[in-house]
């Protein structure tokens, strides 16, 4: 009896000290990537958006514990009011107070150049990503940024790539730096990341919609995409890959709840993972009080500089973002119009995509500078080229070619009456055009007066890289300026829709 209790004891102390010595079970450990995009304006619209309000849902989100990273996919530091006047150096001050934990290159972190990107990213005190940019001259990453970032979440490794869409050189002013393929790239590097002991890889991107698809789809070798750029509002997991968008300028801040756990698998330990996906409105949101102060005062500096009257328009005026990249509006003739007169040029053509207000104005309303700047906020300058016909009629076949997906290169001229067809095939659409009342001669040389992104073969105007420069850019002014100036000399203004750009079927 004496023997079987202890038999008993020894076997009760064994397991004991068994238990005590194996490694206890790890939990699943959870991620949470608060991500946004294309966030330039950082005042609210009405009730919702704005730095302030969004900063309040990620605080909230913070305090609630947990592993938390704050991401940025990217289009911050322009187009809005305060860039053209600061080239965006308030936005990164407002991330660097709101802790950005790590934020991608769109392209409009290249609208001013690259050299101002270079000083961008040297002021802010959080990483900037983009693993396929590439200075042309170094042949190395964009100095400053990083290919890739790395966070421990637990025992488990989350390695980051930056993306951004090889597009940029078309779409902004990123001379002298080279973007190498996305999938290639993200393939190369997540094999990296993985070999140097990663779990779980995220691609942090500015791309479209079609590039998307084909990192989520395709051999890149990412786990999870985090997109910018094309202002929509997705959540996307097919059992393997995530991906998601958060719309723009912080109406929404998208919750990516990534649970890592390790399991017993037939060959050993395998790691795991599964999203859940919340979307947080910034309506109604109380804006942290903090930030508020401090975007107070940036918008403070820029009323000074812009709540000057210029004006009035004796007509209804839209800048609305399907109408100036589809069809001829009585802004675009405007704007156009003050182009032309401004270098005294024979025609003027300018892209709907510079055109960014995206609002409407009432008959009646008196236009301001800040008006203008809303409308025309990426600092471009108004140059004189001379063209053949020929080389002119190209750029209008050019401008009407891909207006089914609401391209920014729809034209808006003046001097210049178009007809187009939609039905037709692009290169095939323009029907006829006359320049001043007199049937365009391919053969003829034209003054042309456009802005300084389209005549360096921006938007895909490349014809007009090819023309004559009689005003260039550094002898140029503003192109906002020079619509100012226009209004104020007319003190009213009555712009129409004509029969400039006109669509026949």
């Amino acid at each position: 009896m004496m023997f079987a209790q202890s038999l008993k004891g020894f076997i009760s102390a064994s397991l004991l000290g068994l238990l005590l010595a194996a490694p206890a079970a790890a939990e699943p450990v959870t991620l949470k990537l608060l991500h946004v995009n294309d966030l330039d304006r950082i005042e609210d619209s009405g009730e919702r958006g704005g730095l302030a309000r969004l900063l309040t849902l990620v605080n909230r989100e913070r305090a609630a514990g947990g592993q938390v990273l704050f991401t940025h996919g990217g289009d911050s530091i322009s187009p809005s009011l305060l860039s053209g006047f600061d080239k965006g150096a308030h936005i990164i001050d407002l991330f660097n107070e709101a802790e950005l934990d790590l934020m991608v290159l769109g392209n409009h972190e290249f609208d001013f150049g690259a050299a101002v990107t270079r000083q961008r990213v040297a002021e802010a005190r959080f990483p900037i990503l983009s693993a396929n940019a590439v200075d042309d001259a170094s042949g190395a990453a964009l100095e400053g940024t990083l290919a890739t970032w790395t966070h421990e979440a637990g025992p488990y490794s989350v390695g980051f790539i930056g993306l951004t869409t090889p597009e940029t050189p078309e779409i902004s002013s990123a001379e002298g730096v080279s973007f190498q393929p996305l999938v290639e790239t993200a393939r190369r590097l997540s094999d990296k990341l993985r070999e140097q002991g990663a779990d779980l890889v995220v691609a942090l991107a500015h791309t479209g919609i079609a590039e998307d698809l084909e990192l989520v789809n395709g051999d890149s070798g990412i786990d999870i995409l985090l997109s910018g750029h094309d202002h929509l509002e997705i959540t996307y997991y097919n059992g393997q890959r995530a991906f998601v968008e958060a719309g723009s300028q912080g109406e929404k801040l998208m919750v990516v709840e990534v649970v890592m756990d390790t399991v017993e698998g037939r060959g050993g330990p395998e790691f795991v993972w599964e999203p859940q996906f919340r979307i947080l409105s910034t309506a109604g949101v109380e804006p942290d009080a903090a930030m508020a102060g401090k975007v107070q005062g940036y918008l403070d500096q820029l009323s000074k500089e812009l709540d000057i009257a210029l004006g009035k328009s004796s007509v209804p005026l839209t800048s609305e973002r399907a109408k100036v990249r589809g069809e001829e509006t009585a802004l675009g003739n405007l704007i156009a119009d003050a182009m032309r007169q401004g270098v005294q040029a024979d025609v003027a053509l300018t892209n709907g995509g510079g055109i960014r207000g995206d609002k409407t104005y009432p008959a009646g309303v008196t236009l301001t500078r800040r008006d203008i700047q809303t409308e025309l906020p990426f600092g471009n300058r108004t140059v004189k080229l001379k063209v053949t016909g020929a080389q002119l009629l190209e750029a209008l076949e050019h401008g009407v070619s891909n207006v089914e997906e609401g391209a920014g290169r729809f034209p808006s001229t003046s001097g210049i009456a178009m007809t187009w067809s939609r039905n037709a095939l692009p290169g095939e659409r323009v029907k006829s055009v006359s320049v001043n009342g007199k049937p365009l001669d391919p053969m003829a040389s034209y003054t042309v007066a456009t802005n300084d992104f389209l005549a360096k073969g921006g938007d895909g105007y490349a014809i007009f890289t090819e023309a004559e420069t009689l005003i260039d850019a550094a002898a140029a002014k503003y192109m906002a300026s020079m619509v100012m100036d226009f209004v104020a000399a007319a003190g009213e203004v009555a712009p129409k829709v004509e029969g400039r750009v006109k669509a026949v079927d």
